[in-house]
């Protein structure tokens, strides 16, 4: 197959989206397709209609490949891609849609819930700038239940851009206008302590499954984007370690199932296609839920290919079946 790969574009993210686009490549081309890389930029859609490829797999993270954009864009123009449709991924980028989202699901499936996920409140750029919000933030400790320590990070977007843990009142304000030089939106909720984690998905629906849970172990305090750059910073054990889990081996066994249950119950409330990954914490009581990925990392050190390697599984078969699905 003739398969465009996009990536780069002109969010924060665009030298990861790099890396990620590089590795797709290569990984295509070992599997037999044609690939053609594509940065996103004012000559995409006339380059698509002039190479009419057969698939596109987008690489690109953070804003316009997150956001719904380049879904909408190539459903317009009508090639078929890889991941979840534009209505989807409008709904994933945003972090606070999480609670909604599940209620939904629930209340359509009547299922026992499995996630659960911090509480918190989404503030709009413009409520502090021209509303006066900013008066208020001895109020967030009264609005988050538990009070500080909070999270604090901007409503859309990933790579932990804008990500802050604040212990105090004092600190709120810096951490806020930090997360809202990323995005017009900041979400301020409960600080989950325990232990992190990324599930990665492949398939759809009921056919889809969850890969073996990636621990996160950051050696320089929080996981934030420093760690991820630099991957000498944090450790990665694929599969999650039993000892992480509990003190049993049946006990750990039977937590991971929950874990990945709970990976599943989000991805299909969202009803995401073909794969994702879910950032969640085990909280020593339960699966705490952070945030959706539609279009997880693939460079060397990133957290899908490391939970594809754990599942036996090579980057070039992952790959080709995906695209391929997509005839």
């Amino acid at each position: 197959m003739k398969v465009a790969v996009l990536m780069g574009g002109t969010s924060f993210e665009r030298e990861f989206s790099l890396s990620s686009g590089k590795r797709v490549c290569a990984a295509l081309e070992e599997a037999g397709h044609r690939v053609i890389a594509l940065d996103t930029n004012k000559d995409l859609v006339p380059t698509l209609r002039s190479e009419r490829p057969d698939v596109c797999y987008n690489a690109l993270h953070g804003k316009h490949g997150e956001d719904g954009s380049i879904q909408s864009l190539l459903e317009f123009v009508g090639i078929p891609f890889v991941g979840s449709p534009a209505s989807v991924c409008q709904r994933t980028w945003n972090k606070d849609s999480l609670h909604s989202e599940m209620a939904t699901y629930r209340a359509i499936t009547g299922e026992a819930p499995v996630a659960s996920w911090p509480q918190g409140i989404c503030i709009a750029r413009d409520a502090f700038k021209s509303m006066g919000a900013a008066t208020a933030l001895d109020l967030v400790e009264q609005r988050v239940i538990g009070g500080y320590p909070v999270a604090v990070k901007p409503a859309h977007g990933g790579s932990a851009l804008g990500v802050h843990r604040v212990d105090c009142q004092d600190d709120l304000g810096k951490a806020i206008l930090d997360a809202l030089s990323f995005d017009d939106a900041v979400v301020i909720e409960q600080w989950v302590e325990g232990v992190e984690m990324a599930v990665s998905i492949l398939g759809t629906g009921w056919d889809a499954y969850a890969l073996p849970p990636v621990e996160i172990v950051s050696n320089g305090g929080l996981y934030l984007t420093e760690q991820r750059i630099d991957p000498t910073n944090v450790d990665y054990f694929a599969p999650v370690r039993n000892a992480s889990l509990a003190q049993s081996e049946s006990d750990a066994q039977a937590i991971r199932a929950e874990i990945e249950r709970a990976a599943l119950e989000v991805y299909r409330a969202y009803r995401i296609c073909d794969l994702a990954r879910i950032d969640c914490i085990w909280d020593g009581g339960a699966v705490r839920v952070l945030e959706v990925n539609v279009s997880p990392g693939m460079t060397d050190t990133s957290l899908f290919p490391a939970a594809c390697e754990a599942a036996g599984l090579s980057m070039p078969g992952v790959l080709n079946e995906l695209v391929e699905n997509c005839r």
